[in-house]
């Protein structure tokens, strides 16, 4: 019976070779990347910018018969940078104030920028033309004047931009989505809470 030749040992080639060694060099990339980032988090420790309504008076309010609605409304925001190491920056930082989904108002402010743990006031005044309403609108606001309490719907969004460390920026859209309540007696603000939220 003839006997089995032995075989000739394969070699590996280079591409396999060269292969190995860029998977190698992106692990120990990706390593050392998630250790800087963990160590810039642990020194910055970064928190999102937002913007709140610190105060609120609806100091006007025109509504008659004829279903028309005309308003004057003092909002006073703040924009927060709560990052005690970094600047943040706010753009496109856009609201719009309705009515029982009817739009009665809209604001923006150029970009600006929040100092390192720190905040910035906003002053705006809302005032708006004659708008009709319809008559779910109509509705709406004759039962809200007769129980004392004029509700309106605040929304909008900003963009907001800090640095973290020398290359890194992080960017995020920050909302606002709140609802406004005022005594119609004398246009206060009723337990007044709205933050904007970062996603």
């Amino acid at each position: 019976m003839p006997g089995f030749v032995g075989a000739t040992p394969r070699r590996t080639s280079w591409a396999v070779w060269l292969a190995a060694i860029v998977c190698a060099v992106l692990a120990i990339a990706v390593i050392i990347t998630g250790i800087a980032v963990f160590a810039i988090y642990i020194i910055y420790q970064p928190k999102t910018p937002y913007i709140k309504v610190a105060y609120a008076q609806l100091s006007k309010l025109v509504y008659g018969h004829s279903g028309l609605l005309e308003i004057e409304m003092v909002l006073h925001l703040v924009a927060e940078n709560d990052n005690k190491k970094a600047h943040a920056s706010f753009s496109d930082v856009s609201c719009l104030l309705r009515f029982h989904r009817i739009d009665v108002a809209e604001l923006r402010a150029d970009t600006f920028d929040v100092a390192k743990n720190s905040s910035l006031e906003l002053d705006y005044l809302f005032q708006s033309s004659s708008i009709p309403l319809d008559q779910a609108a109509m509705e709406t606001m004759d039962v809200a004047l007769k129980q004392g309490v004029v509700s309106f719907d605040l929304s909008g969004h900003a963009r907001t931009r800090w640095r973290v460390g020398v290359f890194l920026s992080v960017k995020f859209w920050t909302y606002l989505s709140c609802e406004l309540r005022f005594f119609w007696s004398n246009g206060s603000a009723v337990n007044l809470d709205c933050s904007s939220k970062s996603h």
